[in-house]
């Protein structure tokens, strides 16, 4: 089964199966120090027995309290904000699926083959499997074989560097707008550390492009700039196989679509 077919069957983001901890009002060293206590009572409970049991039960009682206050909590709150949420993921979803098409078209010139005699949904589902599994096996290639696969002229350009950039733009819009505080921390990690490789790709075409200022240095500030380049690509293809195998990739709808965009099978880079 394709990565593709995994994506759309999963349907939503997987959270974990902590999350309803990473969402909780109330720290998980609470419950933690209450289990401990309630355990250390239970054991010395003989040195004084009536004192160790009334401590115990209290403890009992509050452990109890906590976790269905904090449960109601927790499930109002999710309520509340379950359409916003939605809407974020879906904007997150989109942002990595024009990464991974800009990414695979812009740097390494992709052009899936095109299933004559196919509709156009059936040609756009077939691109984005082709995609997926170029990146896959991209993801597996490091140094000079990586550094084989790029396409040299059209990634050191300014027009490349424009767009990466706007590309972390885009996400740091995302981890800061208002309503960030209810994304997963994890996922808000992961698009911070996304956002850091972009802006590093930058840096590296900036660097590579310092040879054409200072001729007589080219070769050391073009090399920099390839070996800079290749390790942030690199981790920026892990980043993101892992953000779509979580769900986190979609493509805008085609519906009853026909026409130069549709056809080509991907989404906008």
């Amino acid at each position: 089964m394709s990565d593709e077919s995994i994506e759309t069957e999963q349907g939503k983001p997987d959270r974990g199966r902590f999350s309803f901890f990473s969402r909780s009002e109330i720290p998980l060293a609470v419950y933690l120090a209450i289990f401990f206590t309630m355990t250390l009572l239970w054991f010395i409970q003989e040195v004084h027995e009536e004192l160790t049991l009334g401590l115990f039960t209290e403890l009992l009682g509050a452990a109890f309290t906590l976790f269905i206050i904090d449960t109601l909590l927790v499930r109002a709150k999710d309520k509340r904000w379950r359409v916003v949420r939605a809407h974020v993921d879906y904007l997150i979803r989109r942002n990595v699926n024009r990464l991974r098409d800009g990414v695979t078209t812009r740097v390494f010139h992709f052009n899936p083959d095109p299933a004559a005699g196919a509709s156009t949904h059936e040609r756009v589902e077939r691109a984005r499997s082709e995609r997926g599994r170029f990146l896959d096996r991209m993801a597996t290639l490091e140094g000079d074989d990586l550094l084989a696969e790029l396409q040299e002229n059209s990634l050191f350009t300014d027009n490349a560097y424009s767009w990466f950039n706007d590309k972390a733009n885009d996400l740091w819009e995302i981890i800061n707008m208002k309503y960030s505080e209810y994304m997963d921390p994890d996922l808000v990690s992961a698009l911070i550390q996304l956002h850091t490789r972009l802006k590093d790709v930058c840096s590296h075409i900036r660097q590579y492009q310092k040879g054409e200022r200072f001729s007589d240095s080219r070769d050391h500030y073009r090399q920099a700039g390839r070996l800079g380049v290749v390790v942030s690509l690199n981790e920026i293809i892990q980043a993101l196989n892992s953000l779509k195998r979580q769900g986190y990739s979609e493509s805008a709808s085609l519906g009853e679509q026909v026409g130069s965009d549709a056809e080509a099978g991907l989404d906008e880079a």
